[in-house]
């Protein structure tokens, strides 16, 4: 399920925005790219971890996946080559309609699936689980967009009179149709907490809960701030097109490079855990990942650039492991759906948001010196996170629960 869901929404999400890029050669359509997705995914997510807490997960699982199907659908309607005549400018306002449509869906997706893994996996296999979890997405997310960029340039040649971008569609709806017939077969996972209070003060527990526990709080703060600043997925389009000059294939290869490097190192992962000393390799890792934004931003030699970006990917993954095992055990039942949906606005909606601050650092500072100014930040954002929780260094998975780890911020 999350594999071919995966594959259809990193493939669909790779080919709009080198589609959109050409379209209007805009830094700041880019921008708008992520902003679409971002308010609505963060406007609702703390209510979508209520509803995943109250209601079946199955049931919700498909209504967002078929949310999904149907805006993907609009969107391979209105750009469909028979369109063409149409103000591209409609064309733009109904695929940010469309995103806007996807974020909703992601506000209530991240709440609900990260209760069912839950529930699928016992505590004492975590680290593990969440490896093969991971990975699974990871090799999804290589293969979308590798698939959606090579597509997008070789439809044409292969059968002539086909778009790239109407062959693309035409995969992603057949993946998110198959991810439908999956989800339907899952068993049904009742709710766990029915509230006897009202929404905002079950809402307000949530936030609570994760603003007066140390780890997870700058766990998530750590993610937040270096996938906001640091986030270079945004500008890989102008990457492809005006720096690198490879088009939409090179587009792909760079998109996978980043997952591929995630997906090897977390398979390296279930074999080497980086869990024996959580925090500081979560700031190792943090760094490195920061390190790899500005040697790419440095970088001018398109293999040298697929270097980095998968160092970037690796380094991520390792935080991703860290930061996923810290929350599934800090967390108690009857709160995941609330506490995934704090997650999902510090975390879940940065990739987005920062690819809007993506954008316009690039309109105002130009592309390149954008790209530096986010690796600096993510280094100042680790060397002050440091700094914070320096008596969190020395812990160990067994820690996890010390009174150090889930003291009050201060």
């Amino acid at each position: 399920m999350r594999f071919f869901f995966t594959f259809a929404y990193q493939m669909q999400t790779t080919v709009l925005g080198f589609y959109i890029y050409e379209l209007t050669h805009s830094k700041v359509a880019i921008a708008f790219i992520g902003l679409a997705e971002a308010i609505p995914a963060v406007g609702i997510a703390l209510y979508g971890g209520y509803i995943a807490d109250k209601y079946e997960k199955r049931k919700m699982l498909l209504l967002i996946f078929g949310g999904v199907f149907l805006s993907s659908l609009v969107m391979f309607t209105v750009t469909l080559d028979s369109l063409a005549h149409i103000d591209h400018g409609w064309i733009l306002y109904a695929l940010y309609a469309m995103i806007f449509c996807n974020g909703i869906a992601r506000a209530f997706y991240g709440p609900a699936t990260f209760t069912v893994y839950a529930h699928s996996i016992p505590k004492e296999v975590y680290p593990n689980g969440s490896s093969w979890s991971s990975s699974a997405w990871q090799v999804a997310s290589i293969l979308g967009p590798l698939t959606g960029g090579l597509l997008y340039g070789f439809a044409g040649k292969m059968i002539p009179g086909l778009s790239g971008i109407t062959a693309n569609f035409i995969v992603v709806l057949a993946f998110l149709f198959i991810a439908l017939v999956l989800v339907y077969r899952l068993r049904k996972y009742p709710a766990v907490f029915i509230p006897k209070e009202n929404i905002w003060v079950s809402l307000k527990e949530g936030l609570h809960f994760v603003f007066n526990n140390k780890m997870m709080f700058y766990a998530m703060s750590l993610d937040l701030f270096s996938v906001f600043f640091g986030g270079v997925v945004a500008l890989l389009p102008v990457y492809a097109l005006d720096i690198l000059k490879v088009g939409s294939e090179g587009l792909g290869i760079m998109r996978m490079a980043s997952s591929l490097g995630a997906a090897l190192t977390m398979i390296a992962m279930v074999r080497f855990s980086p869990m024996n000393r959580p925090w500081r390799n979560l700031l190792i890792a943090v760094a490195g990942f920061g390190a790899s934004i500005i040697g790419f931003g440095l970088s001018h030699v398109f293999y040298l650039s697929i270097v980095f970006l998968f160092l970037q990917g690796a380094f991520d993954s390792v935080s991703v492991i860290i930061r996923g095992t810290i929350m599934q055990l800090l967390t108690p039942d009857e709160m995941r759906g609330r506490v995934s949906a704090v997650n999902s606005m510090f975390i879940g909606s940065s990739n987005e948001i920062g690819d809007f601050e993506s954008g316009m650092a690039a309109k105002i500072l130009g592309t390149t010196p954008a790209v530096l100014f986010g690796g600096c930040m993510t280094l100042l954002v680790v060397t002050v996170t440091f700094f914070k929780t320096r008596n969190l260094i020395p812990s160990t998975l067994k820690d996890i629960h010390s009174p150090e780890a889930t003291e009050t911020v201060s």
